[in-house]
């Protein structure tokens, strides 16, 4: 490999070269002249691209809106809970850390609970005591996601915050997301003191805590579709003879 060392640099396939970024510097290679791909190998490169769009499409719905430092790994585990589930989606999200050093079970005893489709429930409980933490500000984000057309439908944020110096009575916050797609909950909880959130990884934590797929459309049984054919068919019958003598205008198509 080449270090690349112009003023503009690239990655990506560019002529037969190809550019890559490891570690902060910018380097190329060589395409191979002939690649050869087992049958196997082509599976699981089929299966880790599939992983990679899922993985970028849920990062992309929720980069904007966290306010928390995601640790350097958070893509590659992504990618392989993506792997490992295959097309299982809540398997694959349910309990993610975009933060793996800490989770949300480091500030709430009582996991947060989805009511219905709408509301994410905060149960009363006893919050931790931390040293020089005054309050917890509570961020959830809802975002609603087509895998069908890789498309991040709309997402919705409502932050509150608990002050620790007073008894935690419990609390609701709006995750409403209207559209078609899968709807994830991402619960982000980051230690302050004053005013300043903590920059400390140890003190913040962001979580998939819920998903919802799309409900189903019901499926009639076969005696209600037969009885929808039936009733069609008898009321063509009683009423095509009303409309026999009404003749049609004839369009004449230039």
């Amino acid at each position: 490999m080449a270090r690349q060392t112009s003023l503009i640099t690239f990655t990506g396939r560019l002529g037969n070269v190809i550019g890559y970024c490891r570690d902060g510097e910018h380097f190329l290679r060589s395409m191979p002249e002939t690649v050869r791909q087992t049958t196997g190998t082509l599976r699981a490169a089929r299966r880790f691209g599939a992983a990679s769009r899922k993985g970028a499409l849920i990062r992309s719905a929720f980069t904007n809106e966290l306010d928390i430092h995601c640790d350097g790994g958070h893509v590659n585990r992504l990618n392989k809970a993506f792997i490992r589930s295959g097309n299982n989606i809540m398997a694959a999200l349910k309990g993610f850390r975009f933060n793996q050093q800490t989770g949300t079970e480091r500030f709430f005893s009582i996991a947060p609970e989805l009511s219905g489709t709408d509301l994410l429930h905060i149960p009363a409980q006893v919050l931790p005591e931390i040293k020089g933490v005054t309050a917890l500000e509570v961020k959830v984000i809802a975002t609603r996601v087509n895998f069908g057309t890789q498309q991040v439908v709309d997402v919705e944020t409502a932050i509150t915050v608990l002050d620790l110096s007073e008894p935690f009575a419990g609390a609701t916050l709006p995750v409403n997301v209207p559209g078609r797609g899968i709807l994830v909950v991402t619960l982000q909880v980051r230690a302050i003191n004053g005013e300043n959130p903590s920059c400390n990884s140890k003190y913040m934590a962001a979580d998939v805590i819920a998903v919802l797929l799309p409900q189903a459309q019901p499926v009639l049984p076969k005696s209600d579709l037969q009885q929808q054919v039936i009733y069609q068919q008898s009321f063509n019958a009683m009423f095509a003879p009303l409309y026999a003598h009404i003749s049609l205008p004839a369009v004449q198509r230039e």
